[in-house]
């Protein structure tokens, strides 16, 4: 097969090509600029897109003997992750930007560039694996090997068709299997840091990020009973399950920590709760993807609302929306903390994804 490996300049992407090209297939290697401003170097572990780790990505593929090459896809990236990411959070919700940048950039506009110039499939250094069904044929999006680097979570928003034409190589491996081939193979990337989400923003800092961008919007905290326990610098910055930066004049009377439970960017009013009262039993979702065949009524499934979060048992319930559109509602065995609007909600049969859809709505019972 013609595949194109995304190549970002780091170990994982290193070694899945390296595999591609082992296994026979005619590969090349495709880094994909995403930042309108790249940096020469990396400003810490959390950024990447760097003209360094382009310069990482060309010296493998050099060393692999396949073509490399740079796709500018900032443009989409701005605006389909970047401008998304700004949008979610002045409506008070919490995106995934890893979710997005996979249905957006790399199993859509890569994807499709791909095909569009005779390639047959993408091949990335996600850890994930895809399962063949003997006896259809269908192709399953599984968790990876290593529970602790598994990124099946962000790859939930995989229809069946892209995962026809996806290769997962480094599923079945742990991430100390990978560097050790790495180094076997003499790649310089070898022991090069991991990067971490958020990758357009370096420093980590997400709320001083989104202020330089959505302004100062100062503002008060209430607690659960309506009192002013606190201020802000705009609602916009906080999410649901919040303890760290908060920064209120004085602890609850009773002395429990206190969390975001609510964010109103209407009224740019943040309120904070004990941690007792966060807990969620129903989910309202929409934008559902499915991975392979929808459910066809209620099914029992395993519920993930964060990146590398717990499992937890519940029941899928998929649902027609007023305007015509495919939602679900998912009402977990035991509440949990911490779910927020615009995050996604990710469901699983063992370690089979089932599919996925963004949290619109959040209930205790």
């Amino acid at each position: 097969m013609r595949v194109v490996a995304a190549m970002s300049g780091g170990v994982d992407s290193a070694v899945s090509a390296a595999r591609m090209v082992e296994a026979g297939h005619e590969v090349v290697g495709v880094h994909l600029a995403l930042s309108q401003q790249a940096s020469v170097l990396r400003e810490s572990a959390r950024g990447c897109c760097t003209l360094e780790d382009s310069a990482d990505a060309r010296r493998v593929a050099d060393r692999l003997g396949i073509p490399f090459y740079v796709w500018d896809l900032a443009e989409r990236f701005r605006v389909e992750v970047v401008e998304d990411f700004v949008a979610e959070y002045a409506q008070g919700r919490t995106p995934n930007p890893c979710l997005r940048c996979n249905e957006r950039i790399k199993f859509h506009a890569l994807l499709d560039k791909a095909l569009a110039l005779g390639f047959d499939a993408v091949a990335t250094g996600h850890y994930a694996r895809i399962v063949t069904r003997g006896d259809t044929g269908a192709r399953e999006l599984h968790r990876a090997v290593d529970a602790a680097k598994d990124q099946s979570y962000v790859l939930g928003v995989l229809d069946q068709d892209q995962l026809a034409r996806a290769f997962f190589p480094l599923g079945d491996s742990t991430k100390t299997q990978v560097r050790a081939e790495a180094a076997e193979r003499g790649f310089a990337v070898a022991k090069k840091p991991d990067s971490h989400d958020i990758c357009f923003i370096a420093d980590g800092d997400t709320r001083g990020w989104l202020t330089r961008r959505l302004g100062a919007q100062p503002g008060v905290i209430l607690d659960e009973e309506g009192d002013v326990v606190g201020e802000h610098g705009g609602a916009y910055a906080f999410t649901v399950g919040q303890r760290k930066g908060l920064h209120l004049p004085r602890p609850a009377a009773d002395g429990r920590p206190r969390y975001v439970r609510e964010v109103d960017v209407e009224r740019n009013v943040v309120v904070v709760a004990p941690a007792d009262l966060l807990g969620v039993r129903r989910i309202d979702g929409e934008h559902v993807r499915w991975c392979g065949e929808a459910p066809s009524g209620p099914t029992r499934l395993g519920a993930q609302v964060r990146a590398h979060g717990a499992e937890l048992p519940g029941t899928a319930y998929p649902r027609l929306s007023a305007d015509g559109r495919c939602a679900l509602e998912v009402v977990l065995d035991e509440p949990l903390r911490g779910v927020a609007p615009g995050q996604s909600v990710v469901l699983y049969d063992g370690t089979r994804v089932v599919g996925s859809a963004t949290i619109r709505a959040t209930h205790p019972d």
